[in-house]
């Protein structure tokens, strides 16, 4: 009799199982055969959400349903952050990881979840490098005059950044640790107060993004000194990396992807990596791209996973060396 129980439980918990699994394979199959959410964890019309949107539609043409860009700014992009990888693992709730997602780790005490373990990483679209540039008052013409000058005046200048634990302020704290000067830094709520005061020259240095900064410097408001990147910019040829000006491995900037819930199943991610793929190799998205300065990747999920968690490693010790912190 307790055979029988047992053969009979085994053929139930079998049952499931095929159930379960043809259940998972069929919708797989039929992939997608509803709207879709891409959550954004911006505010509209920074880089961010203007990729979203490039390649929700991309994949809205190829497959005849609607990709929604979901807008959850706050936090540091935590509260979309947390949304999403709290959402069901089903294909149809997409999250755009950034560079924020691995630095939020180490900066913030306490998360509501775990970038590595709550989340399917599937493609890095494209890397966006920061930009190094000076009140023309300054009295340099490059990052090694800059880094003479700081040395020779200890403490005295002062680079602004988007605010405390950005990347742009921790770009700035591995410049100071890398080329072993001292400056103050200066917080701001977002890159246009920023910029505004570092044109007015209330300050002398500032660490941003290429996209809001690389306008002024054309128009000779700001001089460039370097980009952040690992190599020069097509965007702005002519001004040199600070890997280039003696600080060996310098490389920070923005990059912008997509990942699901952990346990989105293989197949869909297998979609979704094909068709942004494709949707990136789009001409009209990279022209528009490109001008801001972006470099594109287009890598696998497996690759894209072991960049992010190198990223978290780069940036967590940033930021302890920086001793930023946000309750």
């Amino acid at each position: 009799m307790r055979v029988s129980v047992y053969m009979a439980r085994s053929v139930v918990m079998a049952t499931l199982a095929f159930t379960v699994g043809g259940a998972a394979a069929q919708g797989a199959a039929n992939y997608p055969a509803k709207p879709i959410r891409y959550i954004v964890g911006y505010t509209p019309g920074g880089t961010a959400d203007m990729l979203a949107r490039a390649v929700g539609q991309k994949l809205t043409e190829a497959w005849g349903q609607q990709v929604i860009v979901e807008n959850r700014p706050g936090a540091g992009t935590n509260i979309g952050t947390e949304i999403a990888a709290k959402s069901p693992a089903d294909g149809y709730t997409l999250f755009m990881p950034t560079v924020a997602n691995a630095i939020n780790p180490t900066l913030y005490p306490k998360l509501n979840f775990d970038p590595i373990r709550d989340f399917a990483y599937i493609i890095n679209f494209a890397k966006v490098p920061g930009i190094l540039v000076v009140h023309p008052s300054v009295p340099v013409k490059n990052a090694k005059e800059l880094i003479a000058l700081a040395k020779a005046r200890p403490g005295e200048l002062r680079h602004g950044s988007t605010g405390i634990g950005s990347p742009h302020h921790l770009a700035g704290e591995i410049f100071k640790t890398m080329s072993g000067v001292k400056m103050i830094h200066v917080p701001y709520r977002g890159a246009t107060p920023a910029i505004a005061d570092v044109v007015a020259g209330h300050i002398e240095v500032y660490f941003g993004a290429m996209v809001s900064t690389l306008p002024h410097a054309k128009g000779g408001r700001l001089r460039a000194l370097a980009v952040t990147s690992a190599k020069r910019v097509a965007a702005a040829p002519d001004i040199a990396t600070l890997d280039e000006q003696g600080l060996k491995g310098f490389e920070t900037g923005s990059w912008f992807g997509m990942a699901v819930p952990a346990a989105t199943p293989r197949e869909i991610i297998g979609k979704l990596h094909a068709e942004a793929v494709r949707a990136i190799a789009a001409r009209e998205l990279r022209d528009r791209m490109s001008a801001e300065g972006a470099e594109f990747v287009g890598d696998t999920p497996e690759q894209f996973t072991v960049f992010f968690r190198a990223e978290m490693a780069k940036w967590g010790k940033a930021v302890k060396a920086s001793g930023a912190k946000v309750d």
